[in-house]
């Protein structure tokens, strides 16, 4: 339950807490999300022209060519001037065309899917209802009774802007709203000349159910924002992509909120903490014991050197080895028969050459030798 103020800051009873705040807060989706609502509002711009016609390129300049000590960039035309040689186009000369000109047909905006824009609206609203991150973002509810803030009503029939400012420091806005009329100071760069002039720190955001009178007494309120329930953005609910931010509803805005925003985005866990899930108890005492890791040293063996290693590799290697070792074998036998053979023809004729019986004379004149 949430308690409701009246515009006096009264107690004016109580009404039960809508079930958006108990969505899932995600910041980086906020995040992105507003990052591409934001480029939405941009108009397409770019620079003058195309071609010779184009910012930087519309003199009357040629290059000098090869030759001449000096680059080959274009150089302007003519004599007696200061400007004559000087380099012209290029996007490193004085006065020459940008790189990669700005086109008006640059994709200037981004689509974002349905879903994801309402998870990031229904999370920036849980966000809203954490006090730390609402006083972590900068604001002031230090003498708010309660986050997140719930006025009766009777706020949305002010007409007077001197009222709704009362509204707000009954409540304990008062704070949040002198922050930001002081925090108006003239912004720095070249956007002081561009209609932003001003800067100053967001305010409350106050949300309404039906409209009678207070959106023309809170909008000169410095810093303050108006919005309907029904039109809730997440530019508004996360301003520059920080969640967190101080809203303040009406009673009717309030309970509108259920209908709005029945449908809550499912987490995909329910305790994201993983260490203290992975060292809880129940899952400690189901858990194995961790095993030593064992490594396996396989030594790589030759297999023109191992057996074994080769018969896995080719199973036909052994009877290819058999069939190659008994041909081996009767190859051998028949070559020591054949040197056997020899032998025995050499040791003859060893002997025959050593003959010299009868008839030794008769037989050497025949072979015309002498002795």
């Amino acid at each position: 339950m949430v308690t409701v103020q009246s515009t006096s800051g009264e107690v004016a009873g109580q009404t039960q807490l809508p079930e958006v705040f108990s969505a899932p807060i995600r910041a980086d989706i906020i995040q992105s999300v507003h990052t591409n609502m934001a480029k939405n509002h941009r108009q397409a711009h770019g620079v003058k022209g195309r071609g010779k016609n184009q910012a930087g390129v519309g003199g009357s300049a040629l290059s000098w060519g090869t030759g001449r000590a000096v680059s080959r960039i274009p150089r302007t035309k003519g004599g007696g001037s200061h400007a004559a040689g000087q380099g012209a186009y290029g996007n490193m000369c004085r006065g020459g065309h940008m790189f990669n000109p700005l086109r008006i047909w640059r994709r200037w905006h981004r689509k974002i899917n349905l879903k994801e824009k309402r998870y990031a609206v229904k999370s920036a609203l849980a966000a809203s209802a954490v006090p730390a991150l609402v006083m972590a973002r900068g604001h002031r509810v230090d003498e708010i009774a309660e986050v997140p803030c719930v006025v009766s009503n009777d706020i949305e029939s002010i007409t007077k802007t001197s009222k709704a400012i009362a509204c707000l420091k009954s409540i304990g806005a008062g704070a949040e709203v002198a922050k930001c009329k002081k925090s108006n100071k003239i912004r720095t760069g070249t956007g002081k000349m561009r209609n932003r002039r001003f800067v100053q720190r967001r305010g409350p955001l106050v949300v309404f159910n039906n409209d009678e009178g207070i959106s023309k007494s809170f909008r000169n309120i410095p810093g303050v924002d108006i919005c309907s329930v029904d039109r809730l953005n997440l530019l508004q609910l996360a301003p520059g992509g920080h969640l967190g931010r101080f809203v303040i509803f009406s009673e009717g805005a309030f309970q509108a909120l259920d209908a709005k925003y029945s449908e809550l985005p499912i987490s995909c866990m329910t305790q994201p903490d993983l260490n203290r899930l992975i060292n809880s108890d129940e899952v400690q005492s189901v858990v194995n014991m961790p095993k030593q890791p064992t490594v396996k040293k396989t030594l790589k063996r030759n297999p023109l050197k191992n057996r074994d290693e080769m018969e896995k590799l080719n199973p036909f290697w052994k009877a290819s080895q058999k069939y190659y070792n008994t041909r081996s074998t009767k190859n051998a036998k028949a070559l020591a028969d054949h040197r056997a053979v020899g032998s025995s023809y050499y040791k003859q004729m060893v002997a025959d050459s050593d003959f010299k019986g009868d008839n030794y004379d008769v037989f050497s004149t025949w072979l015309e030798t002498e002795e």
